[in-house]
């Protein structure tokens, strides 16, 4: 196990892969954390420096104090490529990872190698879908003392992985004493420069090479279209019955996709 400091986080991370190769980071979802990327930090360990980490209030990770608003994670990740000297990173993360690789790519539109956001898009003004606010309102809704295990979040996978034993690592990886402290006690997320809003704006200045992906069945799947409609020289890739969590459940489907992507930008 490895950490660094990052403001006032404690951050734990995990590495693998060569030295002497291009770094990638995977930033994982909202809950989840850094070990659930183990498919593919073994996947991608022959050819990458590979990172993924928790972030705050996540995995092993610190907390942040409950009375205060989290530290922006797009700060987070500047401070965690600083820490760990990387300058050209390829970036890979899923929903709340990849809302960061995005607002972190607006603050610096060419520095990565390559991006790899997935499970995420954006949307226009005026056209807010109802249900992803309420599902963001039920993610931040408070757990009961007496939960021990955080069952994933509706839509995250599909009825036939529920129960599997994949699923259950996944739901034990997740639940971690930093994160079922933070869900019983929820922080205000702080997004700034730029927030929500101001994102859909400013996607279309990133130039750094991007691969969009989104399973086939995440509630985010036009938002991810829209994203790919706004950013120029985007690609865009559908996983077949995928759901939300593209790179778990569908994860030899997942790492095809960036595996081309990969090979055809980076080489």
């Amino acid at each position: 196990m490895s950490w660094i400091q990052v403001g006032n986080t404690d951050i734990h991370y995990v590495e693998t892969g060569d030295r002497s190769r291009p770094p990638i980071v995977f930033l994982h979802g909202f809950g989840s954390c850094a070990e659930a990327w183990e498919h593919q930090l073994a996947a991608l360990a022959d050819r990458f420096r590979v990172f993924a980490y928790d972030s705050v209030n996540h995995g092993h990770s610190s907390n942040s104090p409950r009375d205060e608003p989290e530290p922006d994670r797009a700060d987070e990740l500047d401070g965690f490529l600083d820490a760990l000297g990387i300058e050209r990173p390829i970036l890979a993360g899923n929903s709340m990872g990849a809302l960061t690789i995005l607002r972190w790519a607006t603050r610096h539109p060419a520095r990565a190698l390559a991006l790899a956001p997935s499970g995420m898009g954006v949307t226009r003004a005026g056209t807010a879908d109802a249900s992803s606010d309420a599902r963001r309102r039920a993610m931040f809704a408070p757990v009961a003392d007496d939960v021990l295990f955080l069952e994933g979040s509706e839509g995250a996978f599909t009825r036939e992985f529920l129960g599997t034993r994949e699923c259950d690592r996944y739901v034990r990886l997740r639940s971690t004493a930093t994160r079922i402290e933070a869900s019983r006690h929820p922080r205000r997320p702080t997004m700034e420069k730029p927030d929500r809003d101001e994102l859909t704006e400013l996607v279309g200045t990133i130039t750094s090479p991007m691969q969009i992906i989104v399973g086939e069945l995440d509630w985010l799947a036009d938002a991810a279209r829209e994203l790919h409609a706004m950013v120029p020289g985007s690609r865009f890739a559908v996983i077949p019955g995928a759901p939300h969590n593209v790179y778990y459940e569908t994860a030899d489907a997942y790492e095809q996709v960036l595996d081309g992507f990969l090979a055809e930008v980076v080489g």
